[in-house]
């Protein structure tokens, strides 16, 4: 599978046994192979978790593996990078499993954002979620400036 440019924010809710069912706008994004995809699922920065199609995970994991782990942070980085990943298949309903550890570090209870850009998605606690958009700067245009204003010798976007 190629990367995929994946887009959206969907609602979902997980079950009692830890089950979501991936929305199926965003399993459309994947393409025709969605039916045997396989995703990697681990912590994400800013206590959300992480969801990627396999060869994306592949992908990162080749360059991940090309640190140096005789260097005290690469060391650091590549153990909290793998720390709880697990691989996942869909079911016959669309659901992927997720783990209690997981969950509970996300402070995921039953009601999740998947936020999907680029070639991953974001798997997010309500809360957490709009508490991170709350946190959104003044001025979007400030920021965008200051990542993407001469990144390139362009004018930005």
């Amino acid at each position: 599978m190629n990367a995929k440019q994946l887009l959206g924010e969907y609602e979902c809710k997980i079950d009692a046994k830890g089950r979501m069912r991936l929305p199926s706008g965003l399993i459309a994004q994947l393409g025709q192979e969605a039916d045997a995809l396989t995703f990697v699922m681990n912590r994400g920065f800013e206590q959300c978790l992480m969801l990627y199609p396999e060869p994306v995970w592949d992908r990162i994991t080749n360059e991940i593996n090309q640190l140096n782990l005789y260097n005290k942070k690469n060391r650091a980085f590549v153990r909290y990078f793998y720390r709880g990943a697990q691989k996942l298949s869909m079911d016959s309903a669309d659901r992927i499993l997720v783990s209690k550890r997981l969950l509970e570090y996300a402070g995921i209870d039953k009601e999740v954002i998947l936020s999907a850009y680029n070639d991953r998605i974001e798997i997010w606690a309500v809360d957490q979620y709009e508490s991170l958009l709350d946190e959104e700067p003044e001025d979007f245009s400030d920021l965008a400036q200051e990542v993407l204003g001469n990144a390139d010798g362009k004018e930005g976007l």
